[in-house]
Parts: C-alpha cells; sequence; structure tokens
C-alpha cells in the first residue's frame, strides 16, 4: 500500500513528539526497579570464554533485564517495549492508512528508545521496537524475512546473520511490497538508528574476530538468549561446520 494525499507536517511532528516520548520509556528500568531494584542493569559484562577479554555492553535492554533479573522478565521487557511502538502505529495506521504518520511515529519510537528523554539519552538498542512497529506494517514481511535470514545464518554457521539478516532484509522487502518512498524511507531509518547504536558491540565482536578470539556459535547463542543448542547445531552443522569437520 503506497502513501497518498497531502501529509499535515505540524500534525507530523505532533505525531513525532509523541513516538518519541513513548518510546523513551524504559520498561526496563521500571521492571527491575519493581523487581530487583538492586540490580544494576545498566551494564553486562561477559567474560569470552578461552579469552582474557570481557565483553561490555551498556544497553539497558531486555537483554539487561534478562541477565541481571531473569529470563521471564526479560521476556516481558521485551513485549512492553514492542507495544510502546506498535501500539500508536497500530492507531495512527487505522486513523490515517494513507498516510505516513504510523511510519513517523514508528521511527520516533526508536530514536526514544535508544536515547531516551527521561535517563540521560542512555537506552536500549531498538531492536524490540522496530520489530513491534514491523508487526504493524508488515507482519508477512517480517516472517518471510526472517526466516530467510534465518537459512542464510544456518548455511553460513553464523548466529548474528540467523538474527540480524531479516532487519536488513526488510529494506528491499518493504519496497518490493508497497512501492512506497515512506515505507523504504522508514525501514532505511530504522536500519540506521539500529546500527548506529550497535557500534559498541560490533566494534568489540570484530577486535575480537581480529585476534582469533571470537566466541564459537554456542557460546554466542547463549549469551544473546537463543539457546545454545541452536549455536550447536550452527558450529556443527552448517557448511562451515561441515567442512571443518570434513578437513579434520
Amino acid at each position: 500500500m503506497t502513501t497518498q494525499g497531502k501529509t499535515n507536517w505540524l500534525l507530523a511532528g505532533a505525531v513525532a513528539l509523541l513516538g518519541y516520548l513513548l518510546g523513551s520509556i524504559s520498561w526496563a528500568r521500571i521492571i527491575a526497579g519493581r523487581v530487583k531494584p538492586e540490580a544494576d542493569i545498566s551494564r553486562i559484562e561477559e567474560p569470552v570464554p578461552n579469552s582474557e577479554a570481557v565483553f561490555v555492553t551498556d544497553s539497558v535492554s531486555a537483554t539487561a533485564v534478562r541477565v541481571h533479573v531473569g529470563t521471564r522478565y526479560g521476556c516481558l521487557t521485551a513485549v512492553l517495549d514492542m507495544l510502546k511502538v506498535a501500539l500508536p502505529t497500530l492507531l495512527l495506521r487505522r486513523w490515517q492508512p494513507d498516510k505516513p504518520y504510523h511510519l513517523i511515529s514508528a521511527l520516533a519510537g526508536a530514536i526514544g528508545h535508544d536515547w531516551p528523554l527521561y535517563y540521560r539519552f542512555k537506552g536500549g538498542r531498538g531492536e524490540s521496537v522496530i520489530y513491534g512497529a514491523l508487526l504493524v506494517i508488515d507482519a508477512p514481511g517480517v516472517l518471510a524475512t526472517n526466516a530467510a535470514g534465518a537459512l542464510l545464518g544456518l548455511l553460513a554457521g553464523n548466529i548474528l546473520i540467523l538474527r540480524w539478516a531479516g532487519l536488513v532484509l526488510m529494506v528491499p522487502w518493504l519496497w518490493w511490497r508497497t512501492r512506497s518512498a515512506a515505507h523504504v524511507l522508514y525501514i532505511l531509518g530504522a536500519n540506521v538508528v539500529y546500527w548506529y547504536s550497535m557500534r559498541p558491540e560490533l566494534q568489540q565482536y570484530a577486535e575480537l574476530e581480529g585476534v582469533g578470539e571470537a566466541p564459537t556459535q554456542e557460546e554466542l547463542a547463549e549469551f544473546l538468549g537463543m539457546g545454545s543448542g541452536l549455536g550447536r547445531v550452527l558450529d556443527r552443522y552448517s557448511i562451515p561446520g561441515l567442512l571443518a569437520r570434513w578437513r579434520s
């Protein structure tokens, strides 16, 4: 569906502001403060196996809640983060389906989540909020691109490709589905916000790869909360894993 008609830019600005303020709500802080107030969710330090390195992230997120408070509270945080952006996106889409207001709100919500006004602009990375919005914007696309990303990750033996390829693949998918510049600008913007906020973690991982100390797929999958079993499958049965076993 393409967006049509004249956009009221004053209304668009108000929608962006509201989306940003809603996105700035930190469910990670709220839940951790209620359940385990002594937990410091502003930092995760994870020793890298078989190395002296320590992987550090300051993302205040559902992952931090999972690590410091517990898995069920981490899942609850992720769901609430999705809803804080998905609900306004849904309401705006239903109200003005031919205008880009829901896309503006969705992108502003991701920015608010990553750089929240209420917490000195120290937030998360935005994966949950972006997918919350995308489930409203194009749910079949989320399923299709993540399935394709999972296949690519399984073949390549890389848990990061498996997890993240879907977000990148949403760019050509939304263009193919909508032929809408507004939709493409939204998903490009969402990718920029996400990858820019992920710079510290990506840099650390690249440095570990550079010195040959990167964790195995099993170790990485466990850290990401995706299950060590999935990582073992990648280590053993992906194309690189099978080649390594054949050569040995």
